[in-house]
């Protein structure tokens, strides 16, 4: 799963990149590996595995990973070839959603491209060149669905969902501000719209800003109108973060004592950014290896058992599911199961976030 950071120039978005893909570096129990100079892939913070590796004592510790995508810059005009519009626009389609990071910070020594400090603007340069390049998109499906009509009347059906969101994006909206039903959402999914994909915006304050960050006005009015997109807003320091991401664990532990804070901006991003995708994970341990198993939202127990090994997903009859705190509490499945708190589920169960499991 791919994540593209994007923003305008000079908001903190290589900064930011830089400080995940160094936090993994640093950190052995958050992996990073570089695929190319632009890609990194980062491992999503997971307590629960730490602590079920002083339960079993594995040889391994295996994390969920996410992939990151640091996104070259935008221009307007993007949607029509400006600048670098079109590798722009190709690279965040290659993507499953968007990190943006909106500039909320003054600095008179940070010149921004258009002269002052305004989020929601900047949101609203971004978003119109999707929409601009969602709208050509549309219109040529709609010719050709108007086209195919005259031989088959099932396309009246595509051609009520293109104009509705051909409506919607001409009024300057999303097209994931719509509702989809079930026939729809396969209908969009194969149209790869721009817009129609989750988006996280990262609002880069100050070191001052972030000491009373839920109550800053312009961070405020960021969510109200995240709000309105069905999107969701993380603030955070890129400067702090890009700090933090090169000390150690004990000195990291430290300095956001001392900042006040409970975990870095980027394990939020990073955890944010994993649900934002619809993923969760499941957990299995044993001596050999404690790992988390990464599986869409919804995911019955024989599809999660196929992620282990296609031999027993086909072979799958039932699972032992335990609740992740009352395995920690009782500290070892045999208690767990003593007690009568290991269940067995059969090929209808849906596994459940924040769960540990054996299959």
């Amino acid at each position: 799963m791919k994540l593209g950071i994007v923003g305008l120039p000079n908001v903190g978005k290589s900064t930011l990149f830089n400080s995940i893909t160094k936090a993994g570096a640093e950190c052995a129990n958050y992996p990073f590996c570089t695929i190319e100079p632009n890609v990194g892939v980062v491992a999503v913070p997971d307590e629960r595995l730490d602590n079920l590796a002083k339960i079993y004592n594995p040889k391994k510790v295996t994390h969920a990973v996410i992939e990151f995508v640091d996104i070259a810059g935008l221009v307007k005009g993007a949607s029509k070839g400006e600048g670098l519009g079109n590798k722009f626009l190709s690279h965040i389609r290659e993507t499953d959603a968007i990190c943006e990071v909106v500039r909320c910070f003054e600095d008179s020594n940070i010149v921004h491209v258009d002269g002052n400090v305004d989020p929601i603007r900047d949101i609203e340069t971004i978003n119109l060149e999707l929409i601009f390049a969602d709208l050509e998109t549309v219109n040529k499906r709609l010719d050709k669905a108007k086209k195919n009509l005259k031989a088959d009347k099932k396309y009246q059906v595509e051609i009520n969902l293109l104009e509705r969101i051909k409506k919607t994006l001409e009024e300057g909206k999303s097209a994931r501000t719509l509702e989809f039903n079930e026939d729809e959402q396969l209908l969009v999914k194969d149209m790869f719209l721009l817009t129609t994909k989750q988006i996280l915006y990262i609002a880069n304050v100050s070191e001052k800003q972030l000491e009373d960050v839920e109550n800053e006005k312009i961070v405020l009015k960021l969510k109200e109108y995240a709000k309105n997109e069905k999107a969701q807003v993380i603030p955070l320091c890129v400067k702090i973060e890009e700090e933090l991401s090169s000390l150690n664990d004990e000195d990291k532990k430290e300095m956001l004592e001392a900042l006040g804070l409970e975990e870095s901006g980027l394990d939020k991003v990073i955890k944010k950014s994993y649900d934002l995708l619809g993923l969760m994970s499941f957990l299995t341990a044993g001596e050999p290896e404690v790992r988390a198993w990464t599986i869409k939202k919804g995911t019955k127990a024989p599809d999660a058992a196929g992620k282990i090994h296609s031999d027993i997903q086909r072979g799958f009859i039932k699972a032992e599911i335990v609740s992740y705190n009352d395995l920690i509490k009782e500290g070892s499945m045999v208690q767990a199961r003593e007690k009568g708190l290991v269940r067995q589920e059969g090929k209808d169960y849906i596994m459940q976030d924040r769960r540990y499991s054996i299959i």
